[in-house]
């Protein structure tokens, strides 16, 4: 048994919570928000971000952060936004003996940086670990079977993650191409939100073949312009975990993106269904497309749509009429 806190009580920490305690772990879950973290007591439950899951009253809840003290794991639970300010105040509770585990899918906006970068900014001393891969935070509480990827330079340290987290409906594979695969996790929440417009639009699954596709091999492009390496992009990391949020209805990316093809503003979209990763997103992702001169063309085009006014029905004519090109076009 480990000790584990998880920092943010969002519906994946908590999913993972709840999924630790059912293997035997000593687990914390922290939030920044009492008001959340006494409606989960009083309900057993989140009713908003994880309804219908009970959470074991063996799972500690906490508002103070001094909870993390003597434990093995700390696991980053929170949106992207939020890493560096958690990761600020958490640093003086984390040691060198800790292993921190980051779950947040993004890139922060301004430095452009991917949040590895950002943890490592502001927790330097103790070794990291990427959790990334096909993984709905309903269906990893609930039990059902979720295979993902533990990244990191530190073999030790995302070995211990492995051995400690693995069960027989959480399996966990090993990579140490972190950037490559923090990229997969980060731009795929882009693609997911062009899914839900074409949704919403009312176009087929050809239409959504063709932008998962094509979405991947442009995800590939600026992650190995970025240091990943492209086989990273065929694996759970990438492809996986673009499958996985392009189509299924879990997806607040997909939803959002439904409302968009519906005629919903961008802003309230977002604002109806909560945290959309791929928003904030998308406009890092162009911005760095343009700085390393690497061509994005959906990243491109849901960029004009979500933050220029831009017609998603024209946007997808453009992407259509684009000059013919070879599939087999070099990465670089």
């Amino acid at each position: 048994m480990a000790k584990i806190t998880v920092l943010g009580s969002g519906g994946f920490g908590l999913g993972l919570a709840v999924m630790l305690e059912k293997i035997g772990h000593d687990v914390t879950v922290w939030s920044a928000f009492k008001e959340e973290i006494d409606n989960i007591i009083r309900d057993g439950e989140h009713k908003q971000k994880l309804p219908g899951v009970k959470i074991p009253e063996t799972i500690k809840l906490s508002t103070d952060l001094s909870c993390i003290n003597d434990s093995k794991i700390v696991i980053l639970g929170i949106p992207s936004k939020f890493v560096r300010d958690v990761c600020r105040k958490a640093a003086p509770y984390i040691t060198s003996d800790m292993i921190v585990v980051n779950t947040s899918k993004g890139l922060e906006d301004g430095s452009m940086k991917v949040i590895s970068e950002v943890i490592q900014e502001e927790i330097p001393n103790a070794p990291l670990v990427i959790l990334s891969g096909p993984s709905h935070a309903e269906e990893v509480a609930r039990g059902i079977p979720t295979t993902v990827v533990a990244a990191s330079e530190n073999a030790e340290a995302s070995g211990f993650v492995q051995e400690v987290m693995c069960s027989k409906v959480f399996r966990i594979y090993l990579n140490d191409d972190v950037i490559g695969c923090e990229v997969g996790g980060a731009l795929k929440n882009i693609i997911a939100l062009c899914a839900g417009i074409c949704d919403g639009l009312g176009y087929g699954d050809n239409t959504k073949a063709a932008l998962m596709t094509r979405g991947i091999s442009e995800i590939a492009r600026l992650g190995a312009a970025l240091g990943g390496r492209y086989s990273t992009f065929y694996g759970l990391t990438g492809i996986g975990d673009l499958i996985v949020t392009c189509t299924s209805m879990h997806s607040r990316n997909r939803r959002a993106g439904i409302l968009i093809g519906q005629g919903v503003s961008p802003e309230e979209a977002v604002k109806q269904v909560g945290t959309v990763e791929g928003y904030g997103c998308c406009k890092v992702a162009w911005d760095l497309a343009c700085k390393t001169g690497i061509t994005m063309p959906i990243t491109e085009q849901l960029n004009g749509v979500l933050f220029h006014g831009n017609d998603p029905g024209k946007a997808l004519d453009k992407l259509m009429t684009r000059p013919n090109k070879s599939e087999t076009e070099k990465i670089l």
